[in-house]
């Protein structure tokens, strides 16, 4: 068994199970803000009904997060041993940012969201939602700086074989930051307008608390088509900090093998190691080009220029990314239906939309998935592009059974805790809105 695999296994398990949540929390963070909002300037009881039942599953969505994130800070000194060493200086400032910052200010304010709704004025509970919100997205911030510094390192200078750091802003500013943040951001705001949308259609489809349930998701309708607007333009301009930072991750995406000027926006395909082509490849003429530089005279490296040794694996970069893409397609589609079916006020009736939306429920949490993992795999053979590679990062200390071990205790745990949240996220719905007392 190879140790360097299966600690970039466990660490994937670990962190992909975590990263169910935080956007989930940010998404649901903003929407309860609205509704708190609109509840503070109408005084009407159905936004404090919505503000209320969507508090609740955002704190057990918190809780299971925070407990599931314990976890992966602990592997970079044990697994990651040689990689901590190296990053240590810069790491610290951001993750030390995060809790103090962040964490800290989301979990104080939502005790008072939970509990000093009769204790606080309007106003106050007010702010705390904002701030709650705050919070989430901050955190995500400095979380995003920290994994940005690994995919455009920035400064810092070496010594001693460790990464120093010799300039806090520009770490914190590196090339992929703000655009790695705005695309993370947006695609937890869609995952959070449309796990509303997706709840409310699951309640509607089994008739249970239908006036309410029916109210809420058309609340999230045109949050949803926003975010998911955003989170379009947000990828887009990623894609052309990649293009211009880590041209052999977007050749992979693309499936590119040789650079040149007018390069196509690949339609379809399946690009070959072997043979060094993409197979059954069709394309939009300058389609690529275009896109990462306006003009269909843009040069975009393929990844014949690269060392085999360098470029990213590339079936699992490829897919992960068209597989995004194509679920990003499917979202703009189910909300332009959703507008024009609220317009036609049939919405709440439409069983196609309402069964649609309810199936389609888990596949924007799959899709910040994939995003991830595009990113993460898309960066390989690289822990820190160009400067240390995966398999120099992990601990010498720690054998490939020990690794074993602790992926089959963490797989059981992880699946025990998805239980319980999927359990207690039933019974909330199942229990419905609370009355108002306005």
């Amino acid at each position: 068994m190879d140790a360097v695999w299966l600690a970039r296994l466990q660490f994937a398990l670990t962190v992909g199970f975590h990263y169910l949540f935080p956007p989930l929390t940010i998404g649901l963070g903003w929407m309860i803000f609205g509704y708190q909002t609109r509840f503070l300037k109408t005084g009407e009881a159905v936004y404090q009904q919505l503000a209320r039942f969507w508090t609740r599953l955002f704190a057990v969505t918190f809780a299971v997060g925070v407990a599931s994130g314990i976890t992966m800070e602990f592997q970079f000194g044990t697994n990651w041993a040689a990689y901590s060493r190296f990053v240590g200086d810069i790491f610290g400032a951001p993750l030390a940012a995060e809790g103090v910052f962040a964490f800290f200010l989301e979990s104080s304010f939502l005790g008072v969201l939970l509990y000093g709704e009769q204790r606080v004025s309007r106003r106050v509970y007010w702010l705390s939602s904002l701030l709650v919100a705050s919070g989430a997205t901050l955190s995500a911030f400095w979380i995003v700086v920290a994994n940005s510094w690994q995919q455009t390192p920035a400064g810092y200078h070496l010594v001693n074989g460790r990464a120093e750091l010799t300039d806090f802003f520009v770490a914190l500013f590196n090339p992929s930051t703000l655009p790695r943040y705005l695309h993370v951001i947006t695609g937890a705001l869609v995952v959070g307008t449309f796990f509303v949308i997706g709840v409310s259609a699951l309640m509607l489809l089994k008739k249970q608390h239908t006036a309410f349930a029916e109210r809420s998701l058309k609340s999230a309708l045109l949050p949803f088509a926003a975010a998911v607007l955003l989170v379009m333009g947000a990828g887009h301009m990623h894609a052309v900090q990649v293009a211009k930072t880590q041209p052999a991750k977007l050749a992979a995406f693309e499936g590119l093998w040789e650079t040149r000027t007018g390069a196509p926006l690949l339609l379809f395909g399946v690009p070959n190691a072997e043979t060094e082509k993409t197979d059954w490849e069709v394309g939009l003429p300058n389609g690529l080009s275009l896109l990462v530089g306006m003009s269909k005279e843009t040069r975009v490296q393929g990844l014949k220029d690269f060392p085999k040794a360098d470029r990213p694996p590339l079936l699992p970069s490829f897919l992960c990314f068209h597989l995004m893409v194509a679920l990003g397609g499917w979202f703009a589609l189910l909300a332009a239906a959703g507008l024009f079916l609220a317009w036609r006020g049939q919405i709440a009736q439409n069983r196609l939309f309402l069964g649609a939306a309810a199936l389609t429920l888990p596949l924007p949490f799959l899709a910040n998935e994939l995003g991830w993992m595009a990113a993460e795999i898309g960066r390989q053979p690289w822990v820190v592009y160009n400067l240390m590679r995966t398999q120099d990062a992990v601990s010498a200390a720690v054998p490939a059974g020990q690794i074993c071990i602790s992926i089959a205790l963490f797989s059981l745990i992880y699946a025990l805790l998805f239980g319980v949240w999927l359990y207690l996220l039933r019974r909330q719905i199942d229990h419905g809105p609370q009355p108002v007392n306005v």
